[in-house]
């Protein structure tokens, strides 16, 4: 019970990121938005996890520095600048539903890498929630996927989505108290945007009160809150039941969309379902009884 309400609000802050971050994008690029973040994020991960977990960092940074500087480059460096930068070019809550494919990238990536357990319907599944999100990104008119250009922020949301899943699975196998892992990935990332840094000027000192307004929030609620109730339940449950609860970003971006008056088209609606639907059938493995298929192992 406490894994599901962890992940809900996961999710829930997770989708105020998608809306903080459309604003503040227009005046901070994703580069310094993402060192800001983490370095804030780790001030307040360092001593959360000695109170809670009592790692002893010597040692796992000399055994683990590999995965969990693998892990800070997919999970906070790789997702977040591609999560940034796409909002520069597509709207939040069209990030958001493109987002929704993650649990279904999961679940395939699990199954070639972990060898997790995927049946038939898994993978109707990810092949209905895929033509979700290229209703989407052909705003409805499927019979343009073989153009040659697409919204550049909705295809780095594709990217976002893959190296999110490899950044899951890699939690689920590294063995590093979930709060501890989070810290150390957060460090290593931070020491490998520091030096490209220098290449973009600080521009903090421009930020209108509505810029500050969301660093504020997305320093805290996505970057810590969100990123120990995720690890913390990921740990438990494993990627892809913790999975499923990543279609509640999109429902929660278009409730914040819409209650803030901004529009939700019909493409975004039908895609969106196609996308949930989709997902619901990719990730429903603890309780299908179809043959399952075994991936080969070399």
């Amino acid at each position: 019970m406490r894994e599901k309400i962890f992940l809900v609000l996961a999710n829930l802050f997770w989708a105020g990121n998608y809306i903080f971050g459309k604003y503040v994008i227009e005046e901070i690029s994703p580069l310094w938005l993402t060192f800001i973040r983490w370095v804030v994020a780790f001030l307040f991960l360092l001593p959360i996890s000695y109170l809670l977990e009592r790692p002893r960092y010597r040692e796992i940074m000399k055994q683990f520095w590999l995965p969990l500087s693998i892990a800070g480059v997919l999970g906070i460096i790789g997702y977040n600048l591609f999560l940034y930068g796409a909002l520069e070019y597509t709207s939040p809550m069209n990030a958001a539903i493109v987002n929704s494919l993650n649990p279904a990238i999961i679940v395939i990536l699990s199954f070639f890498l972990l060898k997790e357990r995927m049946t038939f319907i898994n993978a109707a599944g990810f092949v209905i929630s895929l033509i979700g999100v290229l209703f989407i990104l052909t705003n409805g008119h499927l019979e343009w996927i073989f153009q040659t250009s697409y919204n550049r922020g909705d295809l780095m949301m594709l990217l976002a989505g893959i190296v999110w899943a490899l950044y899951s699975i890699i939690g689920k196998k590294l063995a590093v108290p979930p709060i501890t892992a989070t810290t150390c990935s957060a460090f290593f990332s931070i020491l490998l945007l520091f030096p490209f840094l220098f290449l973009q000027p600080l521009p903090l000192t421009g930020l209108s009160g509505k810029g500050w307004i969301g660093i504020i929030y997305i320093c805290l609620f996505p970057s810590i809150f969100s990123f120990l109730f995720w690890n913390i339940s990921v740990k438990k449950v494993g990627p892809s039941y913790a999975g499923i609860y990543l279609n509640l970003i999109a429902v929660f971006t278009a409730m914040i969309t819409f209650l803030l008056g901004g529009e939700i088209s019909a493409s975004q609606l039908i895609g969106g379902a196609f996308v949930l639907i989709g997902v619901y059938l990719a990730t429903n493995i603890r309780n299908t009884e179809a043959p399952a298929v075994k991936g080969s192992k070399s």
